[in-house]
């Protein structure tokens, strides 16, 4: 596999010149100290790291994977030294609170970072990105004792985190889970049950792992209103925070899995394992979905960073692989054969890579800068309506992201021909590591299901009404701000269609739900790249890209409003029996 590139240049960019995100931080005294320099740094820093130490080891895991053995998981060789860098370079720490030896920076870098450590080596960061979602859950729900004992090793990376959720029976419906949580006469629970598809929830390479653990106590109410959360610690910790015996919970089994085989998928049984109350009793789902958004955000930069790494690769091939005559060939043009990249269709393919990779890029670290203005504006009224992009755009970037990203992968693999399907390129690694990121942490559709029942019905489109006026705002120049203008007028009919036609039913609703969400990024891409290309970037040349996804991506947006417009008939007149 090809050394990895970390995209620093266009990061910056994005930071500098499109979002001049700066102007925020100088008037947020939560990072007035903050500037591009700091940013810069940090970036590059994080870039070097993926590139040099991550990177290298990423196919040779694909390779071995993780091996389990009498209950006990093991991660890929060089895996633990990587990781010993994770922790001594206090990656895991970015936006961790400073009260607690956090570096309280912006998530809007931490992305920036995260989507390096991505595109280097998607299994070795799996073993640590949980971790960030699972320190801001205690952070938020746990008392002062908890999260003085608990978050400092978490943020060291010394202590890793883990979700456990899913059990065989309960994967998106979580009302059905049967795992039990009994109270102790001490204040703390024994859980009892069986997870399966537990990322990292065990494995050699840190001296704890905290699992957050969905159960339900035994007064619970049915279905999802009885969940409770649980902090159940691999290795109990003592009230000084040193660590004490070993919990009673392990590893049954590791999946077998089409990619990502670096990573360690467990299968956990919890037998009386001591856990403690995270939250209010039955109230689980609050700090679950705190965890789950930071890991879905978290899921669309993975794909983001596999899509870079596949265009890389991609590009790199095209321009030194010679096969056939092209079309346009110059008359003098003497060699037996030309660079592909010469062809028209793969000229295409490259463009549809770059369009939605850098698209994404843009789409990634807005929604995180919109996560800081949501936290850290000085006005509330700011805070308020950050708070509301980030509900609305959550499921869009991690299905959005994660779906471009999966056609970006093979269009990457397809530039390679025959030699994309073979493993010594690297690039069929690629294809089979990013195909997950559609499914876990909530499919897409589900993704889609909840933009459009909980994000546009729930509230009537005003989420939808907020940021499209937010984006004509910000859309006063560039060359395609008329174009731009003219589809958010298109987003906003399709979203008051979808809510006349779902007024008695939802099935107009959740057919369509997939369609408009893909609409809907399609439409928030065009205004990103109307931004990005309104900038003078001779260096990037942000405008050919631009000039694509004006002419041969956007016009797909018509064609899904009309399928919309056609209801749902023929997805529902069937018979169940039919199929």
């Amino acid at each position: 596999m090809l050394p990895y590139r970390p995209p620093v240049e266009d990061t910056m960019f994005l930071l500098k010149d499109v979002f001049k995100i700066h102007e925020d931080w100088a008037k947020w005294s939560q990072f007035n100290e903050v500037d591009l320099d700091l940013a810069q740094a940090i970036l590059e820093q994080g870039g070097k790291f993926a590139a040099e130490v991550m990177g290298p080891v990423s196919q040779t895991a694909d390779h071995e994977g993780a091996t389990w053995r009498d209950n006990e998981v093991y991660a890929p060789l060089g895996y633990k030294e990587a990781f010993d860098g994770v922790v001594a370079g206090g990656w895991l720490s970015l936006t961790g609170n400073p009260e607690y030896g956090g570096q309280g920076l912006p998530a809007v870098l931490s992305i920036g970072v995260e989507e390096y450590f991505w595109g280097a080596n998607t299994t070795l960061w799996l073993y640590a990105s949980l971790t960030v979602g699972a320190a801001h859950c205690i952070d938020v729900f746990c008392d002062e004792t908890t999260k003085t004992n608990y978050l400092p090793p978490m943020y060291e990376g010394k202590w890793t985190g883990a979700m456990a959720l899913t059990e065989a029976h309960a994967g998106t419906d979580l009302g059905l889970l049967r795992t039990k949580a009994t109270p102790a006469e001490d204040g703390s629970y024994r859980v009892s049950g069986t997870k399966i598809f537990i990322t990292s929830g065990e494995h050699d390479l840190a001296e704890n792992i905290i699992h957050l653990v969905l159960a339900k106590l035994p007064d619970a109410p049915a279905g999802s209103k009885g969940i409770s959360l649980f902090l159940v610690p691999k290795f109990l910790v003592n009230d000084d925070g040193t660590l004490g015996a070993r919990n009673s919970f392990f590893s049954a089994s590791i999946e077998e899995k089409m990619g990502i085989h670096g990573s360690a998928t467990s299968t956990i049984v919890y037998e009386d394992a001591i856990g403690y109350l995270v939250g209010a009793p039955h109230h689980g789902l609050a700090g679950m979905f705190v965890m789950m958004n930071a890991a879905r955000l978290s899921v669309g930069i993975q794909g983001l960073g596999a899509a870079e790494r596949a265009y890389q690769m991609a590009s790199d091939y095209v321009k030194e692989r010679r096969q056939g005559k092209a079309v346009q060939r110059p008359p003098d043009a003497e060699a037996e054969a030309d660079p592909i990249i010469e062809h028209p269709d793969i000229r295409r393919l490259m463009l549809m890579q770059r369009a939605f990779t850098e698209g994404g890029r843009a789409f990634a670290l807005f929604v995180a800068h919109q996560i800081d203005r949501s936290r850290f504006a000085e006005a509330p009224e700011d805070q308020v309506e950050a708070t509301k992009f980030v509900e609305l755009l959550t499921p869009i970037a991690k299905a959005f992201l994660t779906d471009r990203a999966m056609d970006t992968t093979i269009h990457a693999q397809q530039c390679f021909g025959g030699h994309g399907y073979i493993r010594e390129t690297g690039i069929e690694q690629l294809v089979r590591d990013t195909r997950i990121t559609q499914i876990y942490e909530g499919t897409n559709g589900v993704q889609a299901w909840d933009l459009v029942r909980r994000k546009v019905l729930m509230n009537r489109g005003e989420y939808v009404a907020d940021f499209a006026e937010y984006m004509r705002s910000k859309n006063t120049e560039g060359p395609y701000k008329e174009v731009v203008d003219g589809y958010i007028d298109e987003w906003l009919e399709c979203t008051k269609l979808i809510m006349e036609r779902s007024s008695n039913t939802l099935e107009f609703a959740a057919g369509n739900a997939v369609d408009y969400l893909e609409l809907s990024g399609l439409v928030i891409y065009a205004w990103l790249w109307n931004q990005m290309s309104g900038v003078n970037d001779e260096h990037l040349n942000k405008k050919y890209t631009a000039e694509f996804y004006f002419d041969r991506i956007l016009p797909k947006v018509p064609s899904l409003f009309a399928a919309i417009r056609n209801g749902t008939d023929s997805i529902q007149t069937p018979e169940s029996a039919w199929f």
